[in-house]
């Protein structure tokens, strides 16, 4: 592989999207980074340019909308050229009990969270085929792995994620390119969506937020949260040369929380 191959990143604006941008492009990858919001995309895309590196925004990028995705890929492609690594990052994680969990909000979970995935990836898979070495990697989640209460939603989303990993990294394997096709599943990370965890844990419980940080770090058997950088190093390997016959996988990021997968 060579230092200047293009890196396509969905939920880039904050969390481990950001984290994997910044790790890629110090690595001397061309980022594209992908998301909704124009501000902190474009703010990414100015460290990475102070720091010697290449990236560019595509802002209006709703991985729900399929016209939105394929044209913020060709947009991608005019300017960086063909994708060689395609990063699935976007994604929400709101908490409800089972039976309080409406259709809108299951709609919008798998929407985002598998659909999406499924949508980029089938919009971007062509350019990667034209590549030599192709990485597709799913931020997926422990919630892929393993069950937890009041994320119903989030831990189909995830599973579902999982699967797809799976069946297409099978499907890839004997292309000509050698297209490897994984998932990442972090457990809880220190991004903004723990910080909505935590804030719905606040106003439900009436514990503070130190508390229920804590709380959420004793999930983890090394008693801490996940730091996105540590993601961003498992999806920096992943996409290297050494990485060639890793598909299929689901590697858990998570101070041992989980053990299969």
């Amino acid at each position: 592989m060579t230092a200047s191959r293009h890196a396509f990143i969905t939920g880039a604006g904050s969390g481990i999207g950001k984290a994997i941008a910044l790790r890629l492009a110090s690595e001397g990858h061309a980022i594209s980074l992908a998301g909704r919001r124009a501000q902190p995309l474009q703010e990414v895309a100015a460290a990475i340019a102070a720091s010697g590196g290449q990236a560019a925004a595509i802002a209006d990028f709703d991985v729900t909308d399929a016209a939105q995705v394929k044209a913020g890929i060709a947009k991608a492609i005019e300017r960086f050229g063909d994708i060689a690594v395609l990063i699935n990052c976007a994604g929400e994680a709101p908490s409800a009990a089972f039976e309080k969990t409406d259709n809108a909000m299951w709609n919008r979970v798998i929407a985002i969270n598998l659909t999406g995935t499924f949508l980029v990836t089938q919009a971007a898979l062509p350019s990667i085929k034209r590549v030599a070495g192709g990485r597709i990697v799913n931020i997926a989640s422990t919630a892929g792995l393993v069950g937890y209460p009041y994320v119903s939603a989030y831990c189909a989303s995830k599973h579902g994620v999982v699967g797809l990993t799976r069946a297409l990294a099978l499907e890839l394997a004997q292309t000509q390119t050698k297209i490897t096709v994984n998932a990442v599943c972090p457990g809880f990370t220190q991004t903004p969506l723990i910080d909505n965890a935590i804030a719905t844990i606040v106003a439900k419980t009436g514990r503070t937020p130190e508390q229920a940080r804590a709380s959420l770090a004793r999930s983890n058997p090394q008693g801490r949260l996940v730091t996105p950088e540590e993601v961003a190093h498992t999806v920096s390997w992943l996409v290297s040369d050494g990485a060639g016959s890793i598909t299929g996988q689901s590697i858990a990021v998570a101070g041992g929380e989980v053990m299969a997968g």
